[in-house]
This record gives structure tokens, sequence and C-alpha cells, in this order.
């Protein structure tokens, strides 16, 4: 592996991080080509809730996922099993110099409540740390009860936020 010293640091800290039960899963930043893919996901996970994928606003920003997330200055991960079928994201979408959004964490069932959202939320605000935010926001719904729970242990507070997505009813945000 030809990396710079601190990348393989990282790749390998991020591994040994990694619950032995998902260690077979793949991690990386998401580009364009990963789109539709990523599309399909959170449509699907949102009408499992009885959701609404909005690709005109609340979900536009799937549509360039590099001018949106990336050269914005924030990040967007897809995560893969070993047949390379996508099953997860999660997005650091920038707001202001110190504040980003969390976005777009979405998991299929078949690897929810194995520690993976734990694992991916530590590794995001880790990221987020690393971009220079100091302070985290997101928006959310209630129906999507393991993610609430998940976002209160790591200490996330609820916010008032003069303006949610049409699907979102709470609105969290955590110092970094």
């Amino acid at each position: 592996m030809n990396l710079p010293n601190g990348a393989l640091r990282r790749k390998r800290s991020a591994l040994k991080m990694l619950p032995a039960t998902l260690a077979h899963l793949c991690i990386r930043t998401a580009s364009n080509k990963d789109c539709q893919r990523v599309v399909a996901l959170v449509s699907t996970v949102l009408a499992e809730y009885g959701l609404v994928f909005d690709p005109k606003t609340t979900d536009s920003d799937l549509q360039d996922l590099e001018a949106n997330y990336l050269r914005r200055g924030g990040a967007f991960e897809v995560i893969e099993d070993r047949e390379l079928n996508l099953i997860g994201s999660v997005g650091v979408y920038p707001i202001d110099q110190k504040t980003c959004e969390l976005r777009k964490m979405y998991f299929v069932p078949q690897v929810r409540g194995l520690g993976l959202g734990q694992h991916i939320l530590q590794r995001t605000l880790d990221r987020a740390r690393e971009l220079g935010f100091s302070r985290m926001v997101l928006e959310t719904s209630s129906r999507l009860e393991a993610a609430n729970r998940l976002y209160a242990k790591f200490g996330f507070k609820p916010e008032t936020s003069g303006h949610l997505a049409a699907r979102a009813d709470q609105a969290y945000s955590l110092e970094l």
C-alpha cells in the first residue's frame, strides 16, 4: 500500500475501530458515480418508514455529491459489502465555517443493530473535526427511533430550528 504515513495510520485506525462482525465492509469517499445508488438507498429507507424522498428540494444534494459535499469542504462516504453492494451512506454538509450538518446517514435493514451506525457516527464526528468544524447539526424524524437514540447517546441536544425539512420534526446539535 503506497499511502503517506498519516493516511496509512488513519486507515489502520479506522479498520481497528470497525466491529469484528462488520470487518468485511468497505467505507470510502463517494464520487458522482455513486449518486444513483445513494438515491436508491435513501429513497428505499425513507419509504420503509413512511417518509417521502424529495429529489427537488431536501434530497437534491444527492444529484451531485462531489459539488454539494466534497468541493464545499465537507465529506460523503458510502459503505459497501464484499460484493460492493451499497449498505449505507453518510454526509457532512458544510453550513458555514464552523457548522456542518450530518446528512443522509442511512443503512439497509440487514446491518442495523450491529453497531455500524455507532461506528459510522463516531467516524463522521471525527472527520468533521478534522475538516475544522466545531459544531454539527442534524434534522430527523421521530419515526427513526433507533437513530434518535443514537444521537442522544452521542450527546446531541434537541434544538429549535427555524426551518425543518418537510419530513423532519426534530433537530439536534452537538458541539464538537
